[in-house]
């Protein structure tokens, strides 16, 4: 992938402070709406910015290693997944309906046939999902590339179809065992502080997970620390179809809203290729797994919400647009001191 993501331009900072603190109200007592409000206005270069046709991408892949046991739940769980989320009946669908917001959803390597589906977006790179990363990388270097294309070419259909605003969620049975390791392989943090239950794992669980993906490091005793080849080693198909979105939608100017721990590890990767995408990010929530902690502040950001969410799918991103809305509007539509006649203080 070629992408050339420009640093969000600054030239208009000033004017834009100055709208938001004449609006009637003391200075800053919006909080962290004014700081939103701002940083919408920087990305679109705009004194009045907006959230137009605003998406959610799930992207859903297998994980080969989820067999080892990384997981509580059997890797039939992703397809099943997906379909419930084609028929409406998962928590993505409730909280991106009552915000407002279109869900997209896409087959990055998921290991099942869906046959003729109008609603799934086919990005499949392989019928059975990755490679065991116990064993060997869990992707090839073409397959990781193919899967960064497909997210990008989808980033850039939404583009086209209006939207400005997209938000990130993923399902794959496995896949915060893969966080983990591109989390570890980023950010130099202790794998200890970065492995989590996941699903629900148990005390007995959550060691054999550790133990598991400590094995699957000394099976790289070359381990390389650039982010291509960290992903293709460890990563999901749907986080390398992620982290190619994230690129494409930052270089088309769009908004990114970030989810949790796996979508934030797709942006790790994202991020050490184009430092300046993170100009265009979000953050949603913090996430109730350990590793999102160490990301967030690897990142040095902060997230809107921290309501204890450890689901995935793009649930906090959801949850996070009507924030964004908010900003939209109450810098739009509030009165300033001059226009409603109200006295400053003195």
């Amino acid at each position: 992938m070629h992408i050339h993501i420009p640093a969000v331009g600054r030239t208009l900072e000033a004017e834009l402070r100055r709208k938001v603190d004449r609006k009637t109200k003391p200075p800053g007592s919006l909080g962290r709406l004014e700081e939103l409000a701002l940083q919408l206005g920087l990305i679109q270069g705009t004194l009045s910015p907006r959230i137009l046709a605003p998406h959610i991408l799930v992207c859903a892949g297998d994980h080969g290693a989820a067999k080892a046991g990384v997981s509580a739940y059997p890797q039939d769980v992703t397809w099943q997944m997906v379909e419930n989320f084609l028929a409406g009946g998962a928590a993505i669908n409730a909280l991106a309906h009552t915000a407002g917001v279109e869900l997209v959803v896409a087959d990055a390597g998921v290991a099942h046939d869906f046959g003729p589906c109008p609603n799934l977006v086919d990005a499949k790179v392989s019928a059975s999902g990755t490679a065991n990363y116990l064993d060997g990388p869990a992707m090839s270097t073409e397959q990781c590339a193919q899967a960064m294309a497909n997210g990008a070419r989808v980033a850039r259909d939404l583009a086209v179809r209006g939207c400005n605003a997209i938000g990130f969620g993923e399902m794959g049975i496995g896949n915060t065992a893969s966080a983990s390791l591109l989390t570890h392989c980023l950010t130099g943090a202790p794998l200890v502080e970065v492995v989590g239950r996941g699903t629900g794992l148990d005390d007995a669980g959550l060691a054999r997970k550790h133990a598991l993906l400590e094995q699957a490091l000394a099976a790289w005793p070359e381990r390389s620390g650039e982010p291509l080849d960290v992903l293709a080693r460890f990563g999901g198909f749907e986080i390398a179809m992620l982290a190619g979105a994230m690129l494409a939608a930052a270089e088309g100017g769009m908004v990114l809203v970030i989810d949790g721990f796996i979508v934030t590890a797709a942006l790790l990767v994202a991020a050490r290729l184009a430092p300046a995408i993170l100009d265009y990010c979000v953050f949603a929530h913090r996430s109730g797994e350990p590793g999102h902690a160490v990301q967030l502040a690897h990142l040095g950001t902060r997230p809107l919400l921290d309501l204890g969410l450890r689901l995935g799918e793009g649930t906090g991103a959801a949850l996070a647009f009507p924030l964004l809305g908010a900003a939209c509007a109450f810098v739009n539509e509030m009165a300033s001191f001059e226009s409603a006649g109200v006295s400053d203080k003195s």
